[in-house]
């Protein structure tokens, strides 16, 4: 059943300190993101051509996707190892460390040399440097939304811990925004230089970042779990966490699936949907997605307030449901080619009912655990499932397209099946919590 503090009021924070750390986690958590989101973007339009050159084109996509997906594979291991020690030594210290993680591997992707240049050590290196980026996103998300989470007051907790997750909307407004400008460039000059600009420039961002996260205080629910007798003794974090909560491990993954699927669907694949079968320009692409992110900025917290009011379980089951239905008229829209309509059919779903799940979902995950375990159980239930849930989402959508005859059919069942499932797991999570 769903966990939650006795007390949590007290350790709520003084309004000050509260509005402090969001603060804090909303600009880590931005440029975590925009440095994780870049690699999306690039990958079906950049990558496949510099660092994983075939004669078949879906090939070299698929190879580029394949990378993509290993950060999305590496992302649990940095979840359990930073969730570990952010549930021993601290939130705190955790969230630095994976913020010059994070940042040092995207400028090293800015850098380096392409397959033309130093052959097959090229996709080995990006492959190394996708790997550093998934550990540090890993790590990087339960802190960032603990830390939000723990020092609100209980009943604003939804909202409070929505405020880090616009950091994804934002991070892919600047990611795909920075490319869709650098698009304008002419094509040589774009593939030579103009993407490695993008990567490059996140170090003045790091820089910026680590600065603000060093100054906020620990998390006050950790500091308690820390000085009490039972979170001293306990055994390692992870195994802990195992054997107290497997039905709420279960049940988060589960609910985590349409998350992973939608956002892939429409954040990464969307691109080369319209730009290699739809026939639009790429900078158009870019821009749209960039859309919806600005739209979803206002709605993921709207979603987490609204669900402190209704219910956090019952709040992402409805929005399940309606990304399931969304996604055949989604599609319509997109194919017709018709730029107004292909932005009504990115915006509305992916910008306004997409955060009706990602709004409420770091509240609805961190309510499965109690502090001596949190970091660890979020961290876990996010990553872990982000493995079949995004980062093989658009290697799956490419395949059924491409097995299709490149209709989108089998890929929008796909993305139904996706809902359904998160659907019956969030309403099982509020069975639990009722009991």
């Amino acid at each position: 059943m769903a966990v939650t503090t006795a007390g949590a009021n007290a350790f709520g924070g003084r309004e000050h300190d509260v509005k402090k750390v969001v603060f804090a986690s909303l600009v880590g958590s931005t440029i975590e993101w925009y440095d994780f989101f870049l690699y999306g973007v690039v990958a079906g339009i950049v990558f496949n051509k510099l660092y994983f050159p075939a004669d078949d084109p879906t090939i070299s996509v698929l190879l580029a996707y394949a990378t993509f997906a290993v950060g999305f594979v590496a992302r649990p291991l940095g979840g359990l190892v930073f969730g570990h020690f952010g549930d021993r030594i601290g939130r705190k210290t955790m969230l630095v460390l994976t913020l010059l993680l994070m940042g040092g591997a995207t400028v090293l992707i800015g850098l380096l040399p392409t397959y033309d240049q130093i052959g097959i050590l090229a996709p080995i290196l990006l492959l190394v440097l996708r790997v550093a980026q998934g550990i540090g996103i890993g790590g990087e998300w339960g802190g960032a939304v603990l830390m939000a989470y723990e020092f609100a007051p209980e009943h604003k907790r939804g909202f409070y811990a929505s405020i880090p997750q616009i950091g994804l909307s934002l991070g892919l407004f600047m990611a795909s925004g920075v490319m869709a400008l650098l698009t304008m460039l002419p094509d040589e000059a774009f593939m030579a230089w103009g993407w490695r600009t993008a990567f490059i420039a996140s170090i003045v961002l790091v820089v910026l970042g680590t600065w603000i996260r060093s100054n906020i205080g620990e998390s006050p629910e950790f500091k308690k779990a820390k000085a009490e007798s039972r979170a001293k003794d306990q055994g390692l974090p992870f195994v802990d966490m195992i054997k107290r909560y497997p039905g709420n491990v279960t049940l988060g993954m589960g609910a985590r699936y349409i998350d992973g699927v939608f956002f892939n669907v429409f954040a990464v694949f969307s691109i080369l949907y319209l730009t290699q079968y739809v026939g639009l320009e790429r900078s158009f692409a870019l821009w749209t997605v960039s859309g919806a992110a600005i739209v979803m900025v206002f709605c993921i917290p709207f979603f987490g307030r609204l669900s402190d009011r209704i219910g956090r379980p019952r709040t992402y089951a409805m929005g399940s449901a309606l990304l399931a239905l969304s996604v055949f008229p989604a599609f319509a829209l997109m194919s017709s080619g018709d730029p107004l309509l292909v932005v009504l059919g990115i915006v509305l779903p992916f910008g306004v009912v997409y955060p009706m799940c990602y709004g409420p979902e770091a509240a609805l995950f961190s309510d499965l655990f109690d502090p001596s375990v949190r970091y660890t159980g979020v961290s876990f239930v996010y990553q872990f499932s982000g493995i079949f849930a995004s980062g093989i989402t658009p290697m799956i959508a490419t395949w059924l397209m491409a097995a299709n005859d490149n209709d989108p059919f089998w890929l929008c069942t796909y993305v139904v099946f996706a809902g359904l499932v998160s659907m019956v797991c969030a309403m099982l999570i509020g069975r639990r919590e009722r009991r």
